[in-house]
């Protein structure tokens, strides 16, 4: 089984893949696309269609774990739903199936608590993969634990 998380934005959506190797978590890469705040936004989304293409007729994962999104009041919220529907979009044009998670359910599933701080999730995601430092940026963290949340809940813990 091969999976990608996502962790979506319109500045930098993270992701993370991970393969399944006899019961074995192998991360396989992991990293963001970043859209210029130069860009227009439409160019930006169609930047997150492009890249996020590529990325996965690299890999060919074989499912997808997608962040949901809560809604809140700021200026970035319509932008980022916007990304997040790209996302699901080109997902499900590759016929990936998706499973969505709430940040609650992340953090319950990776580190115990729905209330874990950023460095507890580290901390797990890097026991989790065997990891000797952390990955970089924190939105491909963040994507590998929500890739991690879809492997526990298909009995890979």
């Amino acid at each position: 089984m091969r999976i990608i998380g996502i962790d979506p934005g319109l500045a930098r959506v993270g992701y993370g893949i991970i393969e399944i190797e006899n019961e074995r978590k192998i991360l396989l890469d992991c990293g963001v696309i970043e859209t210029g705040k130069d860009k227009k936004e439409g160019d930006r989304l169609y930047e997150i269609f492009q890249d996020l293409n590529e990325l996965l007729n690299h890999w060919k994962p074989t499912a997808a774990a997608v962040e949901k999104f809560f809604f809140y009041r700021s200026s970035t919220t319509i932008s980022v739903v916007q990304a997040r529907g790209v996302i699901m979009m080109v997902l499900a044009s590759k016929k990936i199936h998706i499973s969505e998670y709430s940040p609650a359910q992340i953090k319950l599933t990776i580190a115990g608590s729905g209330k874990a701080s950023k460095k507890e999730i580290l901390d797990a995601v890097m026991y989790n993969l065997d990891l000797n430092k952390p990955p970089k940026p924190d939105d491909s963290a963040d994507a590998l634990a929500i890739a991690l949340t879809k492997l526990n809940e298909d009995g890979f813990n």
